[in-house]
């Protein structure tokens, strides 16, 4: 896929612009060279959490990796012409991706915020690993049941429910039954 590659490409190209060696980008961001490697040669599909963990380590926004342009003005993003930015999984499998994303500001030059319409397909929660990241989130479920674990509770939100958590709790988002989920969230990550 395209979207996935690219972000492997940013991530690399930011990196190596700033001179700044996968051992030192392992080390500022906490996670383990193998990762970050897997993701600049986009063997591995990063989730949020890593993902955020290398933007601060780069001193870039999140939705830098995810960015196509420099508007400045507002986007206005209308039904049925937003963009899939990327698939996911907080799995070190790509067989287990669980959650697809749409994001609604991919044009957005400079946004502090990082919406998104994702997609939630029922996975095996068992294999599936709780994230942590500095931020908040807010989430509101379009369709379908989610579970969201959070440190050691767990809430089950059905269509029109919504939560809004500090990122920086252990958590995990996933379909509520097995069946396939829709939901908005909106990731605030401090720079």
């Amino acid at each position: 896929m395209a979207i996935r590659k690219l972000v492997g490409e940013k991530i690399k190209c930011i990196r190596e612009s700033k001179k700044i060696s996968r051992e030192d980008l392992a080390a500022n961001s906490g996670l383990e060279i193998g990762l970050i490697s897997s993701i600049e040669e986009n063997t591995n599909i990063p989730s949020l959490s890593p993902l955020i963990k290398i933007a601060r380590a780069l001193g870039v926004r999140l939705g830098t990796f995810l960015d196509d342009s420099d508007l400045i003005g507002p986007e206005v993003c209308r039904k049925g012409s937003a963009e899939k930015s990327m698939s996911t999984s907080n799995t070190k499998s790509r067989s287990n991706s669980h959650l697809d994303f749409t994001s609604l500001a991919s044009h957005k030059a400079g946004r502090s915020m990082e919406p998104f319409v994702i997609t939630i397909e029922p996975a095996d929660t068992k294999q599936l690993l709780l994230s942590s990241h500095e931020g908040e989130e807010f989430i509101y479920v379009m369709e379908g049941a989610v579970k969201i674990i959070y440190g050691k509770d767990e809430y089950l939100l059905n269509e029109g429910d919504s939560i809004y958590y500090d990122s920086i709790v252990e958590h995990l988002v996933c379909a509520g039954n097995d069946h396939q989920s829709k939901i908005l969230a909106v990731v605030y990550s401090p720079f």
